[in-house]
């Protein structure tokens, strides 16, 4: 007899005259977005590492289904923790993704621990810094996308405002060297700072994200 769950297991039971064998047969689907989401992260600079407790031949099978070809099977939740230690002792920056409670040592090992929060453990999620509320490596890719976005607007943002504020200042200060009149008066520097400066400034936080934010490495 054959039965399929909901979640896209398989379950296999076998019957004999003389006795009862039983075979399970556990088929844990990758998701769709998931491959697409790994040639993303690599297309953005990033190294893949599946780094798993199951047998290699397992592994294997799993990493060609996701297009990830390195590869460290039938490694400890300490070997986990190490892997990403001799990482970061390379000047490497390390995302950890995980689940278990034995990802736990590694996500907190990790800069950025990133754990499942619909099948995450509980002490995966207090060791992680980030939790995927629905699971999927695609809001990985968002959150970067996203996270991009707002560096590229602040950076536009600073780099509006020095420039005017600091002319602005520096106008006061030869004025105030030189003996002179005040050009500014305080209502009108009120004005530039909170009207002008952060209606435009508001402006600039708020764009789009630029065409080419998610090609930079």
């Amino acid at each position: 007899a054959n039965g399929r769950r909901d979640e896209g297991e398989t379950v296999m039971f076998v019957v004999v005259d003389n006795g009862v064998a039983g075979l399970v047969c556990v088929a844990d689907p990758v998701k769709e977005t998931t491959p697409d989401a790994l040639k993303a992260l690599h297309e953005l600079g990033f190294r893949i590492i599946m780094a798993t407790g199951d047998n290699e031949r397992t592994a294997k099978a799993v990493a060609a289904r996701l297009g990830i070809d390195e590869i460290r099977a039938d490694v400890l939740p300490e070997d986990k923790a190490r892997i990403i230690q001799e990482l970061q002792q390379q000047g490497r920056k390390v995302a950890m993704a995980g689940d278990g409670v034995n990802d736990a040592p590694a996500l907190a090992q990790a800069d950025v621990g990133i754990a499942m929060g619909r099948k995450g453990t509980e002490a995966a999620k207090e060791a992680a810094e980030m939790v995927l509320a629905d699971d999927n490596f695609a809001s990985i890719v968002a959150a970067i996308r996203e996270g991009r976005t707002v560096y590229d607007n602040l950076m536009k943002v600073i780099a509006w405002t020095l420039p005017t504020n600091g002319g602005e200042a520096f106008t006061i200060l030869a004025a105030i060297a030189f003996g002179l009149p005040v050009p500014i008066t305080h209502v009108q520097i009120l004005w530039i700072n909170m009207i002008t400066a952060a209606a435009l400034g508001l402006t600039l936080a708020f764009e789009p994200t630029e065409p080419g934010a998610m090609h930079r490495p």
